[in-house]
């Protein structure tokens, strides 16, 4: 029997889980990437391992994944559908399972044209809900997406990503039940700065019980300066920054402490939440906080399941 996956067990379990975020870099060296990883070992259930985020070339995700699992840690690839067909994504799952990695995150990836190679031509072969279909088919029913059978079994945690964010707000909840209708076991967020508003997106959810049938990880994200709260409040497509957030920051002494401390009061919030089942820390190249993070917010120790 393959062996489950961690963030798994510890979701079924009731705990409040906690994973973090990793980004490969722009080339092979993972030494600081096995060096943030090492880091948070004893605050984090897994490590997601970002697809070529913001369409910028960088180290494959599978190959990051493997060395976490040759590290004793556990992954969550994300795998995108901008850069490859059916046949290489199915292809590639399968490498990532033989290589020991239990958790796969579905997403459609950012458009081409916003990053380091803007002339590609993306993929889009399928969308994010039909490979979330696709791999749960190759998984609970052993068949390719052509109908072909699979050769022995393969075991994985599958999951997407949803934006309670983005407009139009009645839809989101509409994506979110097609995602758990195709297969998704839990669902990352968006990083969380309107806290009403998902709250709002939380009643919603609970009104149709689809808080039963999935495992919420709330995304969290700590600000590091009053001008990347501005960039992301004003340029980043699908996230909400209310002004209260902005004039708190404008008015602190320390910016990087208030933005740990705003990160932290999210995630106690979060955790009063009927239907949040954990969360996903996302410290965009500020990895080394993430402990203090966990610890400060009171999901410290993790436990053992």
């Amino acid at each position: 029997m393959i062996a489950g996956s961690k963030l798994e067990r510890v979701l079924n379990s009731g705990h409040f889980a906690v994973t973090g975020e990793l980004g490969p870099p722009k080339g092979a060296d993972l030494e600081q990437l096995k060096h943030h990883a090492y880091a948070m070992r004893n605050h984090v259930e897994a490590y997601n391992i970002t697809d070529n985020q913001t369409a910028i070339v960088r180290t494959s995700s599978i190959a990051c994944g493997a060395v976490l699992v040759q590290m004793g840690l556990e992954p969550t690839i994300q795998i995108v559908v901008r850069d490859r067909n059916r046949i290489a994504i199915q292809s590639d799952v399968l490498g990532a399972v033989a290589l020991g990695i239990k958790n796969i995150l579905c997403l459609s990836g950012d458009h081409q044209k916003f990053g380091n190679e803007p002339q590609c031509k993306g993929v889009y072969d399928i969308d994010s809900m039909q490979l979330i279909k696709m791999l749960k088919d190759l998984r609970d029913e052993g068949v390719f997406c052509g109908g072909e059978k699979l050769e022995g079994e393969v075991k994985y945690y599958l999951g997407a990503v949803e934006n309670p964010f983005a407009d139009p707000f009645e839809y989101r909840v509409d994506r979110l039940e097609k995602k758990i209708n195709a297969g998704a076991s839990f669902i990352q967020t968006q990083c969380i700065f309107d806290i009403e508003r998902f709250k709002k997106w939380m009643e919603l959810v609970r009104e149709r019980g689809l808080h039963k049938k999935v495992k919420i990880m709330g995304g969290v994200t700590p600000i590091k300066s009053l001008g990347a709260a501005k960039y992301m409040k004003n340029c980043v497509s699908g996230i909400t920054i209310p002004d209260e957030l902005i004039d708190r920051l404008q008015g602190a002494a320390n910016k990087k402490e208030e933005g740990l401390k705003i990160a932290i009061e999210t995630i106690q919030q979060l955790k009063e939440i009927e239907g949040v089942a954990g969360v996903h820390i996302m410290a965009i190249a500020w990895e080394e906080v993430v402990p203090e993070i966990v610890e400060r917010a009171g999901l410290y120790p993790r436990p053992q399941v």
